[in-house]
């Protein structure tokens, strides 16, 4: 029985079943009865038809519990990977300001070399962001595409196309899409409907 589930797939179980069910009927037509190692036969794919569901049952469950520890895992070393880039630009930020404040160039270990450098290019320091005007900040918004549409209706035709332009993402708003159908409106691309899921209890 393990190995019928082992080695076929829940639609060859299914099909061995079908036909099996098949010979039954024609065995019972043609003696009044079906032959005992048909139905062992029959009785075995019943089972393994059991346990091949079992066994996609735990596989499911067991990728589901993968998925959710990889996600909390990807988080937390996300949140190590912060708080350590943290910690690496506080010690270089009191290295600097020792050799600064002793006006030197390097200090010298067995192994390394602390060396303050030039930077290749010029560096922005925020002091205040709240000072910063508007036109000295790159804005990233999030609003309804019908909002958009109404926004570049009423510009003018140069500054309709730099703000086009300017777009770097769009992603589908499903709530608008399912108010638009639920009013009966054609939504080009898209459809609403009901779908199906795989519960495993």
């Amino acid at each position: 029985m393990p190995a019928i589930a082992e080695t076929n797939s829940l639609f060859e179980i299914d099909a061995e079943l079908d036909d099996l069910m098949e010979a039954i009927q024609e065995e019972i037509t043609s003696n009044g009865d079906a032959s005992p190692m048909l139905l062992d036969r029959f009785q075995e794919f019943c089972k393994a038809h059991g346990e091949k569901v079992d066994r996609i049952g735990r596989f499911v469950r067991s990728m589901e519990a993968r998925t959710q520890f990889c996600r909390s895992e990807a988080q937390r070393l996300s949140d190590r990977a912060r708080a350590a880039e943290s910690k690496t630009l506080r010690t270089k930020s009191m290295v600097l300001y020792y050799l600064k404040s002793r006006n030197l160039k390097k200090i010298e270990g067995i192994e390394f070399t602390l060396r303050a450098q030039t930077n290749s290019q010029d560096s922005v320091i925020i002091h205040d962001e709240a000072q910063l005007p508007i036109e000295y900040k790159t804005v990233g918004i999030a609003i309804n595409g019908g909002l958009w549409s109404a926004i570049l209706d009423v510009l003018p035709d140069e500054l309709k196309r730099t703000l086009k332009g300017a777009v770097k993402d769009s992603t589908p708003d499903n709530d608008a899409i399912k108010r638009a159908v639920a009013r009966q409106e054609q939504v080009p691309g898209a459809q609403v409907k009901r779908g199906e899921h795989l519960r495993v209890a």
